[in-house]
């Protein structure tokens, strides 16, 4: 069996400070290639994500990665020691020529590894954002294998890499709590058309775009339900699963930093890789992120998910809709709102943006949104944490329901998560939110509700927060001063270490 990466490495653009080997925040396409090889060499993450869903890429990473780190790969071998995956771009949802380019990178590097005497296949998985469906993870896998038929006496593809392993990403709270049903429509199609089954399979729970979509609580309880559902499947299709997580910095997009790795090794028990964004690397000390990731590459494989039984899933199932109804009741009305601010959060990576030939956005209901990371430091910028929107009215509802205690023993930091990102509330600015936008006074209510419930007043509490204050306040009057808040954003951001 290969090894099983516990630490992977993003290009998410969420680092507000710019990384310890870099001039500056942002990073061209350029400049990952570099970061490759330092999350692999100095940081000891085990695994990158070479990201092809919304972004630039440089196709040529396998040939600049042996050219200028080859004495690294022939005694840490790629494909064995380290890993670098693509997550390539859903052909339901972005252009076909996309995946066609990525299937022909890794075919090409196989050869590449094999004529320069590196371990080969160095590349062989690919992440599928945004998977619905088990049809459309076997039609990529017939599509990769067709194109290593292809013979010509000027190219011949097959004998390097054969075949490759599909990791499905899911995007979306039902998604989630029903990928069970996915991945066994995967091995079924797979032993009808292959004549056999995967050895193991990597389903993949985002972060982001769930909380994005339907809010903190579903997100977490959506997560808790896929990990119990993975255990029933390894019993039944006889199947190692290997659960990857997309955590962000922020509770909002994951709560994972080098400051709560004990706390997301309890709340998440059963992850066996934990993804570790540009904040996570960047926003932190050197030796704090090390130290952080070297607990995660020791721990993470002993991990074993909580089961639940048919009652408690049913009981998630039944409070999911409260908390989601509240958080959507205030975001569908602020999609102009959002947007506005959110073309203003600086840059960190070069991504397509929602217009033009390669445009590329998410959506929630009738409305577009921004991608998650500016869209969360949009809310922070302004001094209202997105953790907090629906939560109180929620929690209220979820009480009334009766339904509070499975929320409470389900998400097990729920109050320290609430507290983490009430530090950076700005009770002034929501106040005045409130007075010119009836969303706001949603919010408003939200928090008087979860204050109740905490049994304490939200808002700064040291020096950091208090500066964090300061700035949103700043924010805030400029943006309705009509003026520029791209830099007072970023350095919102440092604050927080994270910008979104």
């Amino acid at each position: 069996m290969r090894k099983i990466p516990s630490t992977m490495a993003t290009q998410h653009p969420d680092n507000a400070s710019a990384p310890y080997w870099h001039e500056r925040p942002y990073l061209s396409v350029n400049a990952e290639l570099e970061e490759c090889f330092r999350c692999y060499s100095e940081l000891g993450i085990q695994e990158y994500n070479w990201d092809w869903e919304g972004k630039f890429v440089d196709e040529a990473v396998i040939d600049r990665l042996y050219n200028a780190y080859g004495d690294f790969f022939q005694k840490h071998p790629l494909g064995k020691d380290f890993f670098l995956t693509f997550r390539i771009a859903n052909p339901r949802v972005e252009k076909h020529h996309r995946v066609g380019r990525a299937f022909m990178v890794m075919l090409t590097a196989a050869h590449l590894a094999r004529q320069f005497n590196f371990y080969s296949p160095p590349l062989f998985e690919v992440i599928l954002p945004l998977t619905e469906t088990s049809e459309e993870l076997i039609d990529l896998k017939e599509a990769f294998r067709e194109l290593v038929g292809l013979k010509h006496k000027l190219l011949s593809l097959n004998g390097y890499l054969d075949d490759i392993e599909m990791i499905p990403l899911f995007e979306q709270v039902e998604k989630m709590m029903s990928s069970e049903e996915v991945l066994e429509g995967y091995i079924s199609l797979h032993k009808q058309k292959f004549g056999y089954k995967p050895a193991y399979m990597r389903p993949y729970c985002a972060r982001s775009d769930p909380a994005l979509n339907s809010g903190l609580v579903p997100t977490v309880l959506a997560i808790k339900v896929a990990l119990s559902s993975y255990l029933d499947f390894e019993k039944k299709e006889k199947i190692r699963l290997y659960p990857i997580l997309g955590t962000g910095s922020l509770p909002f997009r994951g709560g994972l930093n080098p400051h709560t790795v004990s706390r997301f090794l309890k709340e998440y028990k059963g992850i066996r890789t934990a993804v570790i964004q540009s904040a996570f690397r960047y926003d932190y000390s050197q030796k704090e992120v090390i130290g952080a990731i070297q607990k995660l590459n020791s721990q993470l494989p002993k991990s074993t998910p909580k089961h639940l039984n048919t009652r408690e899933v049913r009981l998630i199932r039944e409070v999911i809709p409260l908390f989601t109804k509240n958080y959507r009741q205030v975001i569908e009305k602020l999609g102009t709102f959002i947007n506005e601010i959110a073309l203003q959060v600086p840059r960190r990576r070069e991504r397509h943006q929602h217009i033009g030939l390669f445009g590329y956005c998410r959506a929630l209901a009738k409305i577009r949104l921004p991608r998650a990371i500016p869209f969360t430091a949009c809310f922070y910028s302004l001094g209202v944490p997105p953790e907090l929107i629906g939560m109180g009215r929620g929690i209220k509802e979820a009480k009334e329901s009766g339904l509070l205690s499975i929320v409470e023993q389900t998400y097990e930091y729920l109050k320290e998560e609430c507290l983490d990102a009430g530090y950076f509330l700005n009770h002034e600015n929501l106040e005045s939110l409130a007075q010119t936008e009836p969303a706001f006074r949603l919010v408003l209510e939200d928090v008087c509700i979860l204050e109740k419930y905490l049994g304490t007043r939200l808002g700064p509490k040291d020096k950091s927060h208090k500066e964090h204050f300061r700035l949103t306040s700043l924010v805030y009057e400029k943006y309705k001063r009509g003026e520029n808040i791209q830099e007072l954003i970023g350095q919102t951001g440092v604050l927080r270490k994270s910008l979104g």
